[in-house]
């Protein structure tokens, strides 16, 4: 996962008289200009000379030396510059400060002060850091990093202030202070490098979390280097988890500054189920961004998926939140992992109450018989009874059709059929689509995927689409793959193995069903189209041989037989050009069939159950 940078939601703007006024920080300490009463007699400017002593400390005694250093030290270790120890930025690098010292001090001073000097820088950079990162645009975890950062450095000064009460009683030396200032060494300097990192990068958020944690680890043979890191770490994320609790128990993102790894798209609606055939509001409402800390990686799934059961609670109305005691208060973390025990607990409460009120409440197995009923054709004799009464409707053209009318023809054939007894057939309900179901099916995924490796299939729209178009019944490896499924859903522990159980029977329903595969629904299409003409055809053959008979002609049976449409046919078929028809139409059909075992021979690789159908077309064409 790439490292969160500073997000770019809106926060306040920190006020301008905080930056204007250099007082209500410490760097004015650092930045203000000391003046001798040398320069100012002599009318110079205050930047022709730096800041520093008339008098040059090698002037001095060792002894006395040793005083003045000391006292510069103490100054130094608070970001203040000394008569005679100096702080120099580097150029361009406001952040980087250096401590240079009188070169005509005593060679065995010089060498202790540069020994404390890294405290001194390590002190000024974590100092910076904390005034820089309090801001509101850096976000939670750093604003509890940096409050953190500053009660180390309130016990760091109170350290420094009783190292000076010691010095005015005379009782520190060079070397003792050296002594006292090792303990800290260590801990400041990893701090300064982790803030060092997290400055350069502009780290926030997680980014922040992670490079404590990665140095905490990189400390394991410092253990109170190692325990200062895994505190720091604990206090940044406090924040952070507070987020992640109302998240796991409530369902809810809290988070102003962009920081979390659970990100929301308001743009997707509820109300878009009813027209989003891949449930996108699922999938894609709330999903993972990249930046995860470390400590949540490996339930990071978990964690959005119980956030989400208790989301679409609250969408159907059904406020619950899991119940929360001292605890399953996710504010600390440790070696105990108790924390990851409160999450799989919320995660179990969630799937339980989200699955049982989808079973019960909206009685789903109820809802899915239901559906069987209908689209897989379980109880067909209401289909047989609508497609009857309403012919007459669905042979118009799209645009003449009345859906109304249609929806009303259903109704009676619900109410007159075996599917009344069903508790849901009001749910049914019917429309006619602008495209045909060939047209349909390219918009699904899987079928635009296997598009482009199908060497530019297309599937055609047919020239005139009537209601008719729209009706696809297929209902043969359907039958088996509900009865899987109903047993699955009978064992579901939570509602993404529901919806995983059916996302899988859907699947193979449009695999077996041949409705993921371009080139064999165009071959398909051909062959309907080719039936269609052939039975249109002989309705014209039959309709155009059948003379009216006369009065005289009802009484004669023999009369009557010979002008009854199969004997009209059969007379009809003697003309060579009709049997020439018939045969053409014969061959064409033919031809497309046995073009049509080939490509579900070389299909069936990836899709076995297609090598029955292709064995059994291969050997039709034998036949013939």
């Amino acid at each position: 996962m790439e490292p969160t940078t500073t997000t770019t939601s809106s926060f306040p703007s920190t006020p301008r008289w905080n930056i204007d006024r250099p007082f209500l920080t410490g760097r004015f300490h650092q930045e203000a200009k000391v003046t001798s009463r040398f320069t100012e007699a002599k009318g110079f400017s205050v930047d022709s000379f730096s800041a520093g002593p008339d008098k040059a400390i090698g002037c001095f005694d060792a002894a006395v030396q040793e005083l003045i250093v000391i006292d510069d030290l103490l100054s130094a270790m608070v970001g203040i510059e000394g008569r005679y120890i100096l702080i120099k930025r580097v150029r361009g690098k406001e952040d980087n400060v250096t401590f240079q010292v009188d070169p005509s001090m005593d060679l065995a001073l010089q060498e202790l002060a540069k020994k404390i000097f890294p405290l001194c820088e390590s002190f000024m950079m974590i100092n910076q850091f904390v005034e820089s990162r309090s801001q509101f645009k850096n976000g939670l975890v750093n604003h509890a990093f940096a409050a953190a950062l500053r009660a180390l450095l309130l016990d760091y000064q109170a350290m420094v202030a009783q190292l000076e009460h010691q010095f005015q009683l005379g009782r520190l030396s060079m070397q003792g202070l050296w002594f006292y200032c090792q303990p800290m060494m260590g801990s400041m300097q990893a701090l300064s490098t982790v803030i060092q990192k997290a400055s350069t990068n502009n780290f926030a958020g997680s980014a922040v979390l992670n490079l404590l944690q990665s140095q905490a680890k990189a400390m394991a043979g410092d253990n109170a280097v190692r325990s200062l890191l895994e505190k720091m770490t604990q206090c940044a994320s406090n924040a952070y988890l507070g987020i992640l609790e109302r998240w796991v128990y409530e369902g809810v993102i809290d988070d102003p500054y962009g920081e979390f790894f659970i990100a929301e798209n308001k743009s997707l609606q509820k109300e878009s189920l009813t027209l989003d055939y891949d449930a996108k509001f699922w999938r894609q409402r709330y999903s993972l961004k990249d930046g995860i800390p470390s400590f949540l990686a490996n339930i990071a799934g978990k964690i959005l998926t119980t956030g989400k059961y208790l989301n679409v609670m609250r969408e159907c109305g059904h406020h619950v939140q899991v119940p929360v005691s001292e605890n399953s208060k996710l504010m600390i973390f440790g070696s105990n992992h108790h924390y990851l025990e409160c999450i799989k607990a919320a995660y179990d409460f969630a799937s339980s109450e989200l699955l049982n009120l989808i079973k019960e409440k909206y009685d789903l197995i109820g809802k899915l018989r239901s559906i069987k009923h209908y689209l897989l054709l379980d109880q067909g004799d209401f289909l047989v009874h609508f497609m009857d009464i309403s012919r007459d409707e669905l042979t118009k053209k799209i645009d003449e059709i009345s859906v109304e009318k249609l929806q009303s023809l259903l109704d009676l054939a619900l109410r007159t059929t075996a599917a009344a007894a069903d508790p849901c057939n009001e749910d049914l309900t019917c429309c006619v689509e602008r495209s045909s179901l060939l047209k349909r099916l390219g918009a699904l995924k899987d079928l635009e995927a296997s598009r482009t490796f199908s060497d530019g299939i297309d599937l055609e729209e047919p020239v005139s689409v009537t209601g008719l178009e729209t009706f696809s019944l297929s209902y043969k490896v359907l039958e088996p793959n509900w009865h899987i499924m109903h047993s699955r859903l009978q064992t579901a522990k939570s509602i993404d193995e529901v919806v995983q159980h059916h996302d899988f029977f859907l699947d193979k329903c449009l695999r077996e069903c041949l409705l993921l595969l371009p080139e064999v629904l165009k071959k398909v299409e051909k062959l309907k189209s080719l039936c269609l003409q052939y039975a249109a055809a002989t309705q014209w053959l039959i309709s155009s041989s059948i003379d009216i008979p006369k009065l005289d002609e009802l009484s004669d049976g023999s009369v009557g037989n010979s002008k009854s449409p199969s004997r009209a046919l059969k007379l009809t078929t003697r003309n060579p050009s009709v049997a020439d028809s018939i045969l053409k139409f014969e061959k064409e059909f033919n031809a497309e069939l046995l073009s049509l075992g080939p490509i579900l021979s070389s299909s069936s690789q990836a899709e076995p159950y297609l090598t029955h159908l292709a064995q059994w077309i291969l050997g039709v064409g034998k036949d013939q």
